[in-house]
């Protein structure tokens, strides 16, 4: 059947129904971002720091390398970018929301479950003594404890240091933007095009530089980058894989969504005996192998929509 070939299930044709077909996972969506908001604002846990701690949380107050405004632009707009990009070679609708939806759960859950912890943990940062005491000149109370005359708003991001959130933030988006682009261009279909890895390795290397870059600036320890990273490998690997095939399968290059379409289409064609004549030209994919095979597709499962076109399916 027609409604089988890739650039049949556009945004204008089957957007909405889409859509509304996740409308439950839109609207969990929202109460994640009202959630995050919240953890924003609670107060974190404030654990004793004697004197005898400071020796590892004396190093200096630095700015961050990496600004807090920019980790959304690489960790979500970035892979967006890529998405509509590939959306538009292959016009499929199934992908592009699955895609972005996936997305947005990875970086948002990821989010929930970081200052979840920040706050229930209130580890103090490696420079939380110029936090604590910008003059330099501390105080304790009678049991040992800090007693803070800083900044109330530097003091409280001070205890917020397990995990990182820059990291997980980075791991979560780019992590599954690793996983998305070696499910496209099948970067192990088991052809030993090791170039495929570049691609693959790329975002996860840009994501541990930004890791250590907070290790760097004295913003965390680095078992809270550890920590950040795996956290956010883990969530995107799990939102990826709720609606892509693992990147090795033979179909993973598709949404399991697409496959379900292929499968009723070819269902439908079966039942009804239709037998038509096959579409002329392609679907818009290569049909070489590409310069080392660095190409969205090249899997026999392709052929699948055009056993559908002629009922062979």
């Amino acid at each position: 059947m027609r409604e089988a070939q890739l650039g049949a299930h556009t945004v204008r044709s089957h957007g909405m129904t889409v859509a509304r077909t996740h409308m439950h996972d839109w609207i969990i969506l929202v109460l994640l971002v009202i959630l995050e908001g919240g953890l924003l604002i609670i107060h974190p846990f404030y654990r004793f720091v004697g004197k005898d701690m400071m020796t590892d949380l004396s190093y200096p107050l630095k700015s961050n390398t990496v600004p807090i405004w920019s980790v959304p632009v690489y960790a979500m707009l970035l892979p967006l970018v890529i998405f509509i990009f590939i959306y538009f070679r292959r016009r499929d609708v199934y992908d592009l929301h699955h895609a972005v939806l996936g997305l947005l759960y990875s970086v948002l859950v990821t989010a929930v479950l970081t200052d979840a912890i920040k706050n229930a943990v209130g580890r103090p940062r490696p420079d939380f003594f110029w936090r604590c005491f910008p003059d330099g000149k501390a105080v304790y109370d009678t049991l040992g404890d800090v007693v803070c005359h800083g900044d109330n708003s530097v003091i409280r991001e001070g205890h917020k240091s397990f995990p990182s959130g820059h990291t997980s933030w980075s791991f979560a988006g780019l992590g599954f933007l690793s996983l998305y682009l070696s499910g496209k261009i099948q970067a192990f279909d088991g052809k030993g095009h090791v170039a495929k890895l570049c691609i693959v390795i790329l975002p996860l290397l840009f994501a541990a530089l930004v890791g250590i870059s907070r290790v760097d600036d004295y913003w965390h320890h680095w078992t809270d980058v550890f920590a950040g990273g795996l956290l956010g490998l883990v969530v995107s690997t799990f939102c990826y894989l709720q609606f892509f095939p693992p990147p090795y399968h033979t179909e993973g290059w598709g949404p399991y969504a697409y496959f379900q379409v292929l499968e009723a289409a070819r269902v439908q064609c079966t039942e009804n005996g239709a037998v038509q004549q096959p579409p002329q030209g392609d679907n818009g994919e290569e049909e070489d192998g590409g310069f080392m095979g660095l190409h969205l597709v090249d899997n026999p499962s392709m052929r699948r929509e055009e056993d559908v076109e002629t009922g062979r399916g």
